[in-house]
């Protein structure tokens, strides 16, 4: 029987958050992610991992309180779900979502949602997968899909008219992040020092509130990438990747 431990304040500190794990360079990274963590759970965030050394865990909070540009009435977003490695396979995934479902209804939700593509993207989960619990898409951006399961014949969720365009009027390239992702404090270094030694404007605009997350120009804020106007991808960058994507 699988065991799953969920953070809180008494044990976050000691746990690890999964993502980046044995890493040192991202340690300022993670702490700034277990602070994240730690404001959020008054409005009942969840951070569930199984109890084991590996990226296995989801994330999941009232969508009124996420960090996404998507709005609903009395739903549960869910961050992510990711189960990597050798644990793939076990059914742990499905026990993740089932509880995070089941919680849901305890909670009296009137649903659950996700964000997916058509096609597959990093850092999102995987559309059959959610399919094969229910859920459908209920909105559209390009590739990207909005999922819920309703438990009950309401509104469904949709994304934020603000976060349509994908588009910004800066022409630099522009980075939106946020400390969501214990990555993203380790490489806005490194693009700040890469930029700097070539001369090169780039842009960091951090999401730091849920105001600015709800009004974010895209439907990802833990990190965007924009180049002349445009969003280009979620992908986290590092100095070389910028690089070769600028050639």
């Amino acid at each position: 029987m699988n065991e799953y431990i969920n953070l809180d304040e008494k044990n976050i500190n000691e746990e690890h958050i999964c993502c980046a794990i044995g890493d040192p360079k991202h340690q300022d990274g993670v702490d700034k992610k277990k602070e994240w963590i730690k404001s959020k759970l008054k409005d009942g965030h969840v951070f569930r991992k199984l109890n084991a050394r590996g990226k296995i865990f989801i994330e999941y909070e009232p969508l009124d309180t996420a960090w996404v540009p998507i709005s609903g009435k009395n739903y549960e977003y869910i961050y992510c779900l990711w189960v990597a490695g050798s644990f793939k396979g076990n059914g742990v995934g499905r026990e993740l979502l089932e509880y995070a479902i089941e919680d849901a209804k305890k909670n009296k939700r009137s649903g659950i949602c996700t964000l997916v593509s058509k096609k597959k993207k990093p850092f999102l989960g995987e559309k059959k997968f959610f399919e094969h619990f229910g859920f459908e898409v209920v909105d559209s951006i390009e590739d990207y899909e909005l999922m819920a399961l309703k438990f009950e014949d309401t509104e469904t969720p949709k994304f934020n008219e603000n976060a349509r365009s994908m588009k910004i009027d800066s022409g630099d390239f522009t980075i939106y992040y946020s400390n969501e992702c214990p990555y993203v404090e380790y490489e806005v270094k490194e693009l700040s020092d890469y930029a700097k030694e070539k001369g090169f404007k780039l842009n960091f605009i951090k999401i730091d509130s849920l105001e600015k997350a709800k009004n974010a120009p895209c439907i990802f804020n833990n990190w965007a990438n924009f180049y002349k106007g445009k969003f280009i991808s979620n992908t986290i960058l590092n100095a070389n990747a910028l690089e070769k994507l600028l050639k």
